[in-house]
């Protein structure tokens, strides 16, 4: 007997998907990533400018305003691209042909490169501290 909610092994779904517990969860887990790069970006615009020279400190602000930005912009997106692919499948769980397509990995480049530019610019942060002393 198989348990209220299971499907029966080797049954075809007939009926439509579950409607937005993926996309939902992926949601959610942008929304983490949205607010480490927040609060890593906090946590730099209170360490970096303590560890450059009084001349540049202002430089050590940058990371941590881009940070936060780049924050706000994941949250959004995240919220945008659930929402297109709920859209999207229940598109194509409709009848007849569909021709919507679901989102690609471009925030997933974004939070790369916006890591790799972050970690380049804290090495950067750390030997003009280091160098000053």
């Amino acid at each position: 007997m198989t348990g209220q909610g299971r499907i029966p092994p080797g049954s075809l779904v007939s009926g439509p998907f579950d409607p937005g517990l993926q996309p939902e969860r992926t949601e959610l887990a942008w929304r983490r990533t949205a607010l480490a790069v927040a609060i890593g970006s906090v946590v730099s615009l209170r360490i970096f400018p303590l560890l450059l020279p009084s001349d540049a400190a202002a430089w050590g602000l940058a990371p941590g305003v881009v940070g936060i930005g780049a924050a706000c912009a994941f949250w959004l997106a995240a919220r945008r691209r659930q929402l297109q692919t709920t859209a999207t499948l229940h598109s194509a769980n409709a009848p007849g042909p569909s021709t919507a397509a679901l989102p690609g990995g471009g925030m997933l480049l974004a939070l790369t490169m916006l890591a790799t530019a972050f970690g380049a610019v804290s090495l950067t942060i750390v030997a003009v501290s280091l160098l000053a002393r």
